[in-house]
């Protein structure tokens, strides 16, 4: 089983090879893992001459172009200038769908959460939505959510936005939006397939031989444990103190 720093660097490798080939990432202001990982994707451009990525984090001095929050943001993905983003839920069923409510039968909900903020707008205008949720239980992959805060398909309108992938502590995941489902890709080392299917409350498609997902070789961890840790430290100074502090 890898350790806590092993699994979140599979994480953040994981998330900059979801981004490739993006220009401009936003990325919310709760969000150490993803941020990382669109900074290792950045550093990785500049190495090898690839085109230069734009990371707008929400809360950031350093890492962010935006001067009014979430109005620019809005208005960024409207005209269609962000080209990917992350979004999570106490609630993700096998559709897609999200749910930043809470559970029960609405409104008279048992558990509150934060709420939907623009989840369904931002769901609908930026292609490469990439779902993200560290916890792994059935407690969160439900078979249908209790209340919708953001959907993943609206066959009644049109819309370049919606779901990329799902990725998890345990597994990554496709999302073929044509079927509106998802499709296992890998399992993170020390996981097997029979774990996922444990700890997932919808169906999903599963190939016949399930590959684990790579491990991030020595030079981008030599990357991940210098420079990335370092530019993150500005915005998310607690998650990066720990990940040094665990070498």
């Amino acid at each position: 089983m890898a350790s806590e720093r092993e699994r979140r660097e599979i994480l953040i490798a994981t998330i900059a090879d979801l981004l490739d080939g993006i220009r401009h990432v936003a990325v919310g202001a709760s969000s150490p893992i993803p941020a990382a990982g669109a900074m290792l994707l950045r550093a990785r451009n500049e190495r090898d001459g690839k085109p230069p990525i734009r990371i707008s984090i929400l809360g950031s001095q350093q890492h962010n172009f935006f001067t009014n929050g979430g109005v620019e943001l809005f208005d960024c993905a409207a005209q269609g200038r962000v080209d990917a983003f992350f979004l999570g839920g106490g609630q993700i069923d096998g559709s897609g769908n999200i749910n930043l409510v809470g559970t029960g039968e609405y409104p008279k909900t048992g558990v509150r959460w934060p709420g939907s903020f623009g989840s369904a707008y931002l769901y609908h205008l930026i292609p490469r939505v990439i779902l993200f949720r560290e916890e792994h239980s059935r407690r969160v992959f439900v078979p249908a959510v209790d209340f919708v805060s953001a959907a993943a398909s609206t066959p009644e309108v049109a819309r370049r936005g919606g779901p990329h992938a799902l990725l998890t502590n345990m597994a990554l995941f496709d999302f073929d939006r044509a079927r509106a489902g998802f499709s296992l890709r890998s399992v993170h080392p020390g996981y097997s397939p029979a774990d996922i299917r444990a700890n997932t409350g919808f169906d999903y498609r599963e190939p016949q031989t399930v590959p684990t997902t790579a491990a991030p070789d020595a030079e981008t961890l030599a990357l991940l444990r210098g420079r990335i840790m370092g530019e993150l430290s500005e915005t998310y100074p607690a998650f990066a103190r720990a990940m040094m502090e665990a070498a």
